[in-house]
């Protein structure tokens, strides 16, 4: 297999992590094989493929999602600069529902993330010019197309802003809180909904270090 993968302690992301050939001219990887991909995540068809690019530094963009039946997986990778990536569990009967992970995605690492169907994904960009691109299991439809505040007290996500202002669109600052949401966006009734102080993150620097949880 071209690449390695990791798994979190919250079951469904994937890290995919490229092995690069080096030689006097460069570099070489094979950035994404549709066999060894499903091997690891399933019978999973990508369909459309997106390019976002965000000038300023601290740029934040979610928390999105997609209901049924326009659910999205989506596969990231950053080809210009580098992100925080977050994605947050919303499975409404996963032991896991409102914990997230995160994890720097950059072009320098070459790190790919997979994100499942039943999650909302975001991201904060950590160099200026990033240009982030996502392979999806859907296609884009407007109308299932919901978001959950970014900055919801309740999921507990330390988007390491320093004190300094986000930098976020119109749309993104007025999404509801993740316990605002109509229970049938996501898909039936919550079973359970953890407290703050109970959830986890989990973030990766380098493949090599071990995670900080």
């Amino acid at each position: 297999m071209p690449v390695e993968f990791d798994e979190f302690d919250i079951e469904g992301p994937v890290l995919f992590v490229p092995n690069r050939h080096r030689d006097k001219r460069g570099v070489f990887a094979e950035t994404f094989r549709y066999d060894d991909f499903r091997e690891v995540v399933g019978d999973v068809d990508l369909v459309q493929e997106n390019q976002s690019i965000s000038t300023p530094i601290n740029t934040i963009r979610g928390l999105h999602f997609q209901r049924s039946p326009y659910a999205q997986g989506k596969l990231i990778r950053v080809t210009q600069g580098a992100i925080l990536d977050v994605a947050v569990d919303i499975r409404p009967r996963s032991a896991t529902f409102g914990q997230h992970i995160k994890i720097e995605l950059s072009a320098d690492n070459w790190y790919q993330l997979w994100i499942p169907e039943g999650f909302a994904h975001g991201f904060k960009t950590l160099r200026p010019d990033t240009h982030v691109m996502h392979k999806a299991s859907n296609y884009c439809s407007p109308e299932h197309d919901h978001g959950i505040a970014w900055d919801d007290p309740e999921l507990n996500i330390d988007w390491q802003l320093y004190g300094q202002q986000a930098v976020v669109s119109d749309k993104d600052r007025n999404h509801p809180r993740l316990a605002d949401l109509d229970c049938e966006l996501l898909g039936g009734r919550v079973l359970s909904h953890l407290p703050a102080s109970s959830r986890k993150s989990r973030v990766i620097l380098d493949h090599h270090h071990a995670a900080i949880q």
